[in-house]
C-alpha cells in the first residue's frame, strides 16, 4: 500500500469514495465466483422472472401504459440495478408503488412526459446519491411508509375494478378516487360474469398456492391458467392482444425524449416525485434483503444505480424504476448469492420478450387485475397499522393523515406533511426530555472505594473526593444541571429558566454532562445567556461539556474569557466559592 500525507482510509476507520461506491456485484466477483454460485444464481433469477413477468405487464396497464412498456422496464433498468447496485440480492423493475404517479403523469403529459420524467428522475437519484444524501431517507418516520403505502394500495385496487368486474363506462374512467368511485357504481348494471369469473379464478389460484405450495410460482400459474380457460372456452373478455395488440418481440431502440426547456420545467415536479418514492422504496427493499441475509447494503451506491437504471429505462422507452420488495424477497428466498441473479433474471425475461411474445397476447386483463388486487391487498400491512393504532395517539395521527392525503390529495404532498407532522412530534418529545435540575445542596458520588493509601494514611484520588454540602450552601451560588438535547425545540425554555437564575445569584454552575447535543439556536440561547450573566457580573462556569460542544459556542461567538469551562463539578464549585469570597473582603 503506498504512502500519502494523510492518514489512510483503514487508519482512520473512514471507507474511501471509491469502496463506498464500488457495486456489490464487483465484492461478489472478488470473492471468487464459480460455477456453483453461478448455478444457484441462474436457478434463483429465473424464479424471480416468473413472478416478475405477469407483475411487470400488469403493473405497466395499471399505470396507463403498455405491457411492453413494463417488460422493458424491468429487463433494462433491472439489469442495471443489479449490475451497478449497492445490494448483494436487489432486484429491480416497475414497482405498484408507482402507479397512481406513473398514470397522472400520462394523463398530464402523456407518454413522452412521463419518459422524461422518468429519465430526469433518474438524474435526480444519482445525484442524491453522489452526493451521499441516500443515509438521511432512514428519517422518514414509519408511520408515514405504512400509510402511504397502504393509500397506494387502496389506490391500486380501485384502479383495478373496472378490470375485475369488466365493467363499461360511459366515458374515460376518472382518476381521483372521490370521482372514481361513483363512476364504477354507476356502471355496475354492465357486469360481465366471464370476466368476474376469471379474475375471482386468477386470485383464488394464487391465494390456495401461496397456502398450500407456497413455492410454486404461484402468480404466473395463475396467469396461465386463466390464459387458457378463456381460450379454451372462448370467453368474452379482453385480452392483451384485443386491447394493446401485443408486446413486440424484442426491445425498442434507445431514443431521447424531448428535452424542451418548457417541456422538463412542465413535468419537473413528477420527475421529483419520482425520485423521492424511488429513493424510499429501493432503500426499503434493501433493508428487507439485508434483515433476511444479515449483509449489509450502501445505500448512496444503490442510489447511484437507481438513478442510471432510470435512465436507461427512459432510455428505451420503459417507465419508472425502482427496487421491489416481492422480487428482492423472492431473489433471496431462492437461494441467490449475487447481483448476478438479478441480472440473470432481466436475461430471462428478454428470451421470454424474443420467444414467447405472441403468448402474452392470450392474456386476460381481468387476470392481470386478479394478480394487481393481491398485490394491492399485501400493501396494506395489517399488521403494522394495528401496532401504529395500538401504540400512540400521535403516530396515529401521522398515519392517518399520511394515509388519506394519499387518497385525495398527492403522494408527494402526503410524505410531506407526514414528516413535517412526524418531525413537530419528535420536536415536543425531545424538548420534553431537557430537564434543567438545581442541585443544591450537590453532592457527589461516593468514591471511597477507589481511595489510596501507604504508610501515612488514606488520601483521596485527585478530583474524587465525596462532595461536601457545605460548599454549595452559600446563596450566592447555584449549581443546575441540563440533561437531554439542547436544540430549537426546547431552547426557548431553557434560556428563560437559566436568564431567570441569573438574576437572582452571583455565581451559576452549570452542568452540562448529560446534554447529548446542542444545535446553533441552542448555542445562541446560551451566549444570550453568558452576555446577560456579563452584563450583570455574574460568574458561569460550564462543567462537563464536550469538545463539539465547546466548539458550537465558540463557533457562535463565545470569546475567551467570558464562561469558565471546568471538568468536574466539584473543581467548578470551589472555584467559583473561591472567586465569592474574594469579591465579599475586597
Amino acid at each position: 500500500m503506498s504512502s500519502g500525507s494523510g492518514p489512510s482510509a483503514l487508519q482512520s476507520g473512514k471507507p474511501t469514495f471509491a469502496e463506498l461506491f464500488t457495486p456489490k456485484l464487483v465484492t461478489a466477483l472478488r470473492e471468487g465466483y464459480g460455477p456453483a454460485r453461478f448455478r444457484a444464481d441462474a436457478i434463483a433469477g429465473l424464479t424471480v422472472a416468473i413472478v416478475a413477468l405477469p407483475l411487470s405487464m400488469a403493473i405497466a396497464i395499471a399505470s396507463g401504459a403498455s405491457p411492453g412498456a413494463g417488460l422493458t422496464t424491468a429487463i433494462v433498468g433491472g439489469f442495471l440495478v443489479s449490475a451497478l447496485g449497492g445490494s448483494r440480492y436487489q432486484v429491480g423493475g416497475p414497482a405498484g408503488a408507482f402507479i397512481v404517479l406513473v398514470a397522472a403523469c400520462i394523463a398530464r403529459h402523456g407518454m413522452e412526459g412521463l419518459i422524461l420524467a422518468t429519465l430526469m428522475s433518474g438524474v435526480f437519484l444519482a445525484l442524491i446519491g453522489a452526493f451521499r444524501l441516500g443515509t438521511y431517507i432512514k428519517y422518514i418516520p414509519h408511520p408515514v411508509t405504512v400509510g402511504f403505502t397502504a393509500g397506494i394500495g387502496v389506490i391500486i385496487l380501485a384502479s383495478q375494478l373496472k378490470d375485475l368486474f369488466g365493467l363499461t363506462l360511459s366515458g374515460p374512467e376518472p382518476g381521483p378516487l372521490a370521482e372514481k368511485l361513483p363512476a364504477l357504481v354507476g356502471a355496475l348494471p354492465t357486469v360481465s360474469g366471464a370476466t368476474v369469473a376469471v379474475a375471482a379464478g386468477t386470485i383464488a389460484v394464487i391465494l390456495l398456492l401461496r397456502r398450500y405450495k407456497p413455492h410454486w410460482p404461484g402468480l404466473l400459474i395463475a396467469v396461465v391458467l386463466a390464459s387458457a380457460c378463456a381460450a379454451a372456452f372462448g370467453l368474452p373478455v379482453d385480452t392483451i392482444a384485443s386491447r394493446f395488440g401485443g408486446i413486440p418481440a424484442g426491445l425498442p431502440a434507445p431514443a431521447l425524449p424531448d428535452f424542451s426547456a418548457a417541456k422538463m420545467l412542465a413535468v419537473l415536479p413528477e420527475a421529483i416525485s419520482f425520485a423521492l418514492l424511488g429513493a424510499i422504496e429501493s432503500l426499503l427493499s434493501a433493508v428487507v434483503a439485508d434483515g433476511m441475509t444479515g449483509r449489509r447494503h450502501r445505500s448512496n451506491c444503490e442510489l447511484v444505480a437507481q438513478g442510471i437504471a432510470n435512465i436507461g429505462s427512459a432510455l428505451f422507452g420503459g417507465i419508472c424504476v425502482t427496487g421491489t420488495i416481492a422480487r428482492t424477497a423472492t431473489n433471496v428466498r431462492a437461494g441467490a448469492t449475487s447481483p448476478v441473479a438479478g441480472m440473470l433474471h432481466s436475461v430471462f425475461l428478454l428470451l421470454f420478450l424474443v420467444v414467447a411474445a405472441p403468448l402474452a397476447g392470450f392474456i386476460p386483463l381481468a387476470a392481470l387485475a386478479g394478480v394487481l388486487a393481491v398485490v394491492a391487498w399485501n400493501m396494506l400491512e395489517r399488521h403494522a397499522i394495528g401496532t401504529i393504532l395500538r401504540n400512540s395517539r400521535a403516530d396515529t395521527l401521522v398515519f392517518t393523515a399520511t394515509f388519506f392525503l394519499t387518497l385525495f390529495r398527492d403522494l408527494t404532498e402526503a410524505i410531506l406533511v407526514g414528516v413535517a407532522l412526524g418531525a413537530a412530534i419528535f420536536i415536543d418529545r425531545m424538548a420534553k426530555l431537557v430537564q434543567v435540575e438545581q442541585q443544591k445542596p450537590f453532592v457527589g458520588e461516593d468514591v471511597a472505594d477507589r481511595m489510596q493509601g501507604d504508610d501515612s494514611g488514606l488520601t483521596y484520588l485527585r478530583g474524587e473526593r465525596p462532595f461536601e454540602p457545605g460548599l454549595a450552601s452559600d446563596p450566592d451560588l447555584v449549581v443546575y444541571r441540563l440533561s437531554g438535547a439542547f436544540f430549537f425545540g426546547s431552547a426557548a425554555t431553557v434560556g428563560a429558566v437559566l436568564e431567570r437564575i441569573a438574576d437572582q445569584h452571583r455565581a451559576l454552575v452549570l452542568d452540562f454532562s448529560g446534554v447529548a447535543l446542542i444545535d446553533s439556536t441552542a448555542a445562541l440561547t446560551m451566549i444570550g445567556v453568558v452576555r446577560k450573566a456579563s452584563g450583570r457580573n455574574v460568574a458561569l462556569y460550564l462543567v462537563g461539556a464536550s469538545p463539539a460542544i465547546r466548539g458550537a459556542l465558540a463557533t457562535h461567538g463565545l470569546k475567551d474569557g467570558e464562561v469558565h469551562f471546568q471538568p468536574d463539578l466539584e473543581t467548578a464549585v470551589r472555584a467559583a466559592r473561591l472567586a465569592l469570597d474574594e469579591a465579599r473582603t475586597s
